[in-house]
C-alpha cells in the first residue's frame, strides 16, 4: 500500500515534468528550426500553423488532465449506512455492495472513498475515474497521444536534419537508439541530441499507450460496462449503444471535442436531486 500511494505521488509529477520538457522543446526547438519557410506570409507560415497545432493538442490535454482532477468522483459513502467491523472489511475489498448503493460501487483504499460506477484508479492524475470524470479521461488520453504523435514527428524531422540521416527505411528508427548510444559514448554526438532521441521513444511509447488506452475504454462504454465489472465478473444489462455513449458523452459530445469542458453529471447526482 505504501508503494502505491508513492505511486500516486510520482506519476502526476512525472507527467507534469514529460509535458513540460514537450513543451519547451517543441516551442523553443523544432518549430523555429523545422517550420521555417521565409516564402510564406508570417500568418500562414509552417511555424505558426504547427504552433497553433500543437498549442490546441496540448491545451486539450492539459485541459482535460485538470478536470479529471478536479470532477472527483464523490464519496456515496457519506450517504450510506455502511456498518462497521465486518461489514466495512467488506467494503474494502469490493466484495460487498449495500442494498441502498447503486450498481458497480467500490471502495477505492487510495481515495478512501466509495465510488459510483467505478472504472479504475489512474495513477497519472491521482483519481478515481467513475461517472463523473470519464470523459475529460478519455479526452485526456486522446489528446495525449495525438499531442505525443505530432512531437515524435517533429523530433524525427529534427533528428534527420541534425545528423542528416533518413527514415524512409523502417528499419532505421529502431536501429536509432542503440546506434546513437555508442556516439554518445565516443564523443561524436552531443547530450541534447542524444535526449531528443530518448524523448522520440519516450513520446512513442506514451502515445502507443494512451491510443490503446483510449480504444479499450471505448469499447467498453459501447459494451455498457466498466473495468472494474469486467474484473469482478458482473454482468450488465444490454442497453443500445447509442445510450451507452450518451450516458458517458452527453448530448453536447462535439463541444467536448473540441474544448475541454465539464463531463456530464452522474445519475446519482440526478437522483439525489430529484
Amino acid at each position: 500500500m505504501l508503494v502505491l500511494r508513492l505511486l500516486n505521488v510520482v506519476a502526476p509529477a512525472y507527467f507534469l515534468c514529460i509535458s513540460l520538457v514537450t513543451f519547451v522543446l517543441q516551442i523553443f526547438l523544432f518549430i523555429p528550426s523545422m517550420f521555417r519557410d521565409p516564402s510564406t506570409t508570417p500568418l500562414f507560415s509552417p511555424a505558426l500553423l504547427h504552433g497553433a497545432l500543437f498549442l490546441f493538442l496540448s491545451a486539450n490535454a492539459l485541459g482535460n488532465y485538470v478536470l479529471v482532477i478536479q470532477s472527483s468522483p464523490e464519496d456515496l459513502g457519506k450517504d450510506l449506512n455502511l456498518g462497521k467491523g465486518g461489514e466495512v472489511a467488506d467494503w474494502l475489498d469490493g466484495s460487498r455492495s449495500p442494498g441502498s448503493a447503486l450498481p458497480s460501487t467500490h471502495f477505492c483504499r487510495l481515495c478512501a472513498r466509495v465510488t459510483q460506477r467505478h472504472d479504475h484508479h489512474c495513477f497519472f492524475t491521482g483519481n478515481c475515474i467513475g461517472s463523473r470524470n470519464m470523459r475529460n479521461f478519455i479526452m485526456f488520453c486522446l489528446y495525449t497521444s495525438l499531442a505525443c504523435l505530432d512531437s515524435l514527428v517533429a523530433g524525427m524531422a529534427y533528428i534527420s536534419a541534425t545528423l542528416s540521416m533518413s527514415f524512409a527505411d523502417p528499419l532505421a528508427f529502431l536501429t536509432l537508439l542503440p546506434h546513437s548510444i555508442s556516439q554518445f559514448f565516443s564523443g561524436a554526438l552531443l547530450s541534447s541530441e542524444m535526449f531528443v532521441i530518448l524523448m522520440l521513444y519516450l513520446w512513442l511509447g506514451i502515445g502507443l499507450a494512451c491510443a490503446g488506452f483510449c480504444c479499450h475504454q471505448m469499447l467498453l462504454i459501447l459494451r455498457g460496462q466498466t473495468r472494474y465489472q469486467v474484473r469482478k465478473g458482473m454482468v450488465v444489462r444490454a442497453r443500445p449503444w447509442r445510450d451507452n455513449l450518451q450516458e458517458v458523452f452527453g448530448k453536447k459530445w462535439l463541444l467536448g471535442l473540441l474544448i475541454p469542458v465539464l463531463n456530464v453529471e452522474s445519475d446519482y447526482r440526478r437522483q439525489k436531486e430529484k
